[in-house]
């Protein structure tokens, strides 16, 4: 078995980044920043940097045919890659998809998914601009690149936030994660209107380019992998710790009747794809920015630890708990 996610991606960041230079041997300026944030951050264009990001989705870890119809497989796979470029406050530009398709699959599944991806696409000002295509032996594999623009040098970074920043998250936590749970518990299908958070989650584009713009923060991620999996992100690319109020953690309503998710789902759950931000303690951060309300759940401290405390200040330590593969 390979390594667990976090630790191979921190091996071949040891291999990779001594390669980042140029056949001259000297640093390669066109690549500022690699492996370790939402995206890769190259400088291409004058007055203009580019985001790259990739992203798998693969039947029976991402999604099952009998759970997810394809309009939704599409979406989800489209929403993965554009919330990375939210999260560095960015605009998408285009979109490359590489498809591996078993023989069985029926050509309708196939039309109902790339529609669905293309207008997400279209909705975000991206165009669908190439790919690949494969017959996969077991299985559908899909693999999304999709590369953004932000105004040179403004690329929101994980390795930003500051000891005393206040710490906050857009929209609600949990939502998707439920779903899961209420399928695996139910045996199958639940009604999408009631999970429409895990079934089409909505990246936040325009609301990472507004707290860009507006100059609001110092580092943010998107919540893919459950907040206490994302906030350790921030905290070790930052080299700090954080406190977090469990009694302000905004936590989704699902189902019918509706009913609000547990805790545990909100601090690990994941697939939110909403943004989780620092801004330092002199910013004031309005309570709804582009229809998406924010709430302020904790702040950075210089300690390394991550901690969690109750509205009467008892409390325990975090540990990352959100999705990551290989994991024993």
């Amino acid at each position: 078995m390979p390594l667990p996610e976090k630790a191979l991606i921190a091996q071949i960041r040891r291999m990779a980044n001594p390669s980042i230079r140029g056949r001259n041997g000297r640093p390669n300026r066109t690549v500022l920043t690699g492996i370790g944030d939402d995206c890769a951050v190259l400088r291409l264009l004058a007055g203009r940097d580019s985001l790259v990001t990739t992203d798998f989705t693969l039947e029976g870890i991402h999604f099952r045919r009998d759970w997810h119809p394809p309009e939704s497989v599409g979406h989800r796979c489209l929403a993965r890659g554009l919330s990375d470029i939210a999260a560095m406050g960015g605009a998408p530009v285009a979109v490359f998809l590489s498809l591996a398709l078993p023989r069985g699959l029926r050509q309708a599944w196939v039309g109902r998914f790339a529609r669905s991806l293309i207008s997400l696409a279209e909705k975000h000002g991206a165009t669908v601009a190439g790919g690949d295509t494969a017959e996969s032996p077991d299985g559908i594999l899909a693999d999304i690149i999709v590369v953004g623009t932000v105004p040179k040098g403004k690329a929101i970074l994980r390795s930003s936030a500051k000891a005393g920043d206040r710490i906050y998250v857009s929209g609600e936590l949990g939502g998707s994660a439920a779903a899961v749970v209420r399928m695996r518990g139910g045996g199958g299908k639940v009604k999408l209107r009631d999970y429409v958070r895990h079934f089409y989650p909505e990246p936040r584009v325009e609301l990472g380019r507004l707290l860009r713009e507006k100059k609001l923060v110092s580092a943010m991620i998107d919540t893919s992998d459950g907040l206490s999996t994302d906030l350790a992100h921030i905290c070790e690319e930052s080299g700090v710790g954080a406190e977090i109020d469990s009694s302000v953690i905004p936590r989704a309503y699902v189902g019918k009747p509706a009913c609000e998710v547990n805790l545990d789902l909100a601090l690990h759950g994941g697939e939110d794809y909403e943004l989780l931000f620092t801004a330092a303690q002199e910013k004031r951060i309005p309570m709804h920015i582009a229809g998406v309300a924010i709430t302020q759940i904790g702040r950075i401290t210089r300690s390394r630890e991550i901690f969690v405390r109750d509205s009467k200040g008892v409390g325990y330590e975090l540990h990352p708990r959100g999705w990551e593969h290989f994991r024993k």
